[in-house]
């Protein structure tokens, strides 16, 4: 999966002023002329519309801006460096590695168009022009530009959907995708057949809401295990899930117990969001044939239940219509913020 990523910037260094004199009559050593030097460019991550995966940040993980040159005599400033834009998917979540005290979140950059900077070039040392004064009037002083930062960073990409559909590996998220919305999920009947996260539009009515397929999850995914937290980062941004239960388990119910505690597990709020519980494969006999035993047994722990069956479409469009209708309920996620931290800045 290209949805986390580490990667090291760097800034441009400053460039160095200069120490030089002009020739000029009467001026001790010609007058001093020397120029700044120009400033080091920055490091940007921006959130673009035209990526799609981290999966760039996986092949190159060092990235460097141009570095200001030096100044020049006549007062000629050092031309700045350049700075260079990193573009990521949108819901791309950016944090230092590592992090004193906490506080390593730089921006969650979850709209195309936002930026923000990573690491801040190097500021430009003065020439000895800068130093000139009544009593130094040939000042043989310059200053050395300022060295770019470097940070080393983690990119963590989280979906932005609506809704998700979790649940066991083959319980048919794939083929409820693909019956709902355009999508074209990879379907095969082997377990962790989605290796990354499915988006599709589904219409009800005149309304419309993205739908994500995340992952199968299995036991002890809030340690890493399977899919582990590939599968869980993408659910923080959905508004309610989807939790689809295999009607041909021995026991559905503890099925959702546990997926509700690996989400619970992984983080809290996880577990509070709205869920709706549809039993997945009426279609197959046995199923059918069982469906009240299962019923009864999500009445007894008091959890509504839809029978659908992903494959011949029979429940899927009550259950789209229940979805939208908890969407317009449903709380938006507040976005991350950043706490300003201050840092004075020494005397020159």
């Amino acid at each position: 999966m290209f949805d986390h990523a580490e990667i090291t910037v760097k800034a441009g260094d400053g460039g160095d002023g200069i120490v030089s004199f002009r020739h000029e009559k009467f001026v001790p050593f010609g007058g001093p002329d020397g120029g700044d030097g120009g400033d080091g460019g920055d490091v940007i991550i921006l959130a673009d519309r035209s990526a799609s995966s981290l999966k760039a940040f996986w092949r190159k993980r060092q990235f460097k801006a141009t570095s200001g040159r030096k100044g020049m005599g006549q007062n000629k400033h050092g031309k700045n460096g350049e700075s260079l834009t990193l573009t990521v998917p949108a819901g791309t979540v950016v944090s230092y590695k590592a992090q004193v005290g906490g506080g390593s979140l730089i921006a969650d950059l979850d709209q195309a168009g936002q930026s923000v900077v990573v690491a801040k070039g190097g500021k430009g040392g003065w020439g000895n022009a800068r130093f000139a004064s009544s009593t130094n009037q040939a000042p043989q002083t310059a200053e050395e530009g300022t060295e770019g930062k470097e940070h080393s960073l983690i990119l963590e990409l989280k979906l932005i959907a609506d809704v998700g559909v979790i649940g066991y590996p083959n319980v048919g998220k794939s083929t409820l995708l693909a019956a709902v919305s355009a999508a074209k999920p990879r379907i095969a009947s082997y377990p962790f057949t989605t290796l990354e996260p499915v988006l599709g539009v589904v219409e009800v009515g005149r309304l419309s809401f993205v739908l994500a397929e995340i992952p199968g999850l299995i036991e002890g995914a809030h340690l890493g295990k399977g899919l582990g937290h590939d599968f869980l980062r993408h659910i923080v941004r959905t508004r309610v899930l989807i939790h689809l239960l295999d009607g041909g388990s021995p026991s559905p119910a503890e099925d959702m117990a546990q997926v509700n505690t690996e989400l619970s597990l992984f983080d809290s709020a996880l577990a509070q969001k709205p869920q709706l519980v549809a039993v997945n494969k009426l279609d197959l006999p046995q199923v059918k044939a069982r469906q009240e035993e299962l019923r009864e047994s999500f009445v007894s722990i008091g959890t509504p239940v839809f029978f659908v069956s992903a494959v011949s479409g029979e429940g899927i469009p009550e259950l789209m219509a229940a979805t939208e209708k908890m969407l317009q309920s449903a709380p938006r996620p507040e976005p991350a913020k950043r706490k300003k931290v201050f840092r004075p800045q020494p005397k020159p």
